[in-house]
């Protein structure tokens, strides 16, 4: 089991794309600040992806410009082709840029236009056109542990997916239960073979949504398969648009939670987080589905 963890918060991008109320870029720019006042050092802020596909994210130049530069913290932005690309390396503020990669042909087609290798080469093209702008570049491999339309994701072809992609060089690679169908076994089994595949050198991350209530454990196999971060969203919102029934990202709180009562090291305070949830509640005029911004942390702590 690992000792420590990074923790990506994803609210801003991931945990708002899929709200129906909209959201004014001021309140996108305080969820980002309130943030940083938590102690996060990476921070999902937007997407760059076509406005009447997500309209949430059309702001996100807006938003881009409106960000602290403190010098300690590492924007990302979610880009889905080469124009994703173009768009967030003008910002002149995202740091990083997040490639999306499905790894079921037909969640593909209906998220990017692209079956699995078509988006494997974009992906690749993207990675490498992002080093050559100096902007970081990771990728996530979308509907890893299942697809709403496929149903069950062969792990030989999910690793494949993540060795392919490991040659154009991320910064990091990520392994998302897009629609939360994964659970622990599968979690484990899952990282052990991809880490065996591309080997030690490219870090892991997890993406996990909590639409069957299991993603804190799914986070528990993925620390102890030594992933080194983790994505979580304040108030446990979130939703990808183009997987159906799906609900929120593993809750920020929820999983501080459980690594402070396990005495694993990260960054980010649960209090301000709580209290963030909280405010959210108010952005999108309903109660967060976390359970920590609920119940509180631990008695007389």
């Amino acid at each position: 089991m690992r000792t420590n963890v990074t923790l990506m918060e994803v609210s801003p991008r991931d945990g708002l794309q899929n709200e129906a109320t909209e959201v004014s870029t001021e309140d996108k720019l305080s969820l980002v600040h309130r943030a940083l006042d938590a102690g996060f050092k990476r921070i999902e802020v937007t997407s760059f992806v076509h406005p009447k596909r997500v309209p949430q994210m059309a702001d996100a130049e807006a938003v881009c410009a409106g960000l602290p530069q403190r010098g300690d913290v590492t924007y990302t932005g979610l880009v889905l082709n080469r124009r994703g690309l173009d768009r967030a390396v003008a910002t002149g503020q995202i740091d990083e840029v997040g490639m999306v990669v499905a790894a079921s042909d037909t969640f593909g087609r209906e998220n990017q236009g692209q079956d699995v290798d078509e988006s494997v080469a974009v992906g690749q093209e993207v990675l490498a056109d992002a080093r050559a702008a100096g902007v970081g570049a990771q990728v996530t491999i979308a509907v890893a542990f299942g697809c709403p339309f496929e149903g069950e994701v062969d792990l030989d072809r999910l690793v494949d997916v993540a060795v392919r992609l490991s040659e154009a060089g991320p910064s990091e690679i990520a392994l998302a239960d897009t629609i939360g169908v994964g659970v622990p076994g599968q979690v484990d089994a899952a990282f052990r073979a991809v880490r065996d595949a591309i080997g030690p050198d490219i870090p892991l991350r997890a993406h996990f949504h909590d639409t069957r209530n299991t993603a804190i454990a799914n986070a528990y196999a993925a620390l102890n398969a030594d992933v080194s971060v983790l994505d979580a969203s304040i108030g446990g919102i979130g939703g990808c648009p183009f997987a159906p029934n799906a609900t929120g990202n593993v809750a920020t709180e929820d999983l501080i939670y459980m690594l402070n009562r396990m005495n694993i090291e990260h960054d980010a305070d649960f209090d301000a987080v709580v209290d963030t949830a909280k405010w959210l509640e108010g952005v999108l005029h309903k109660p967060m589905p976390s359970s920590l911004s609920r119940a509180g942390g631990f008695p007389g702590e």
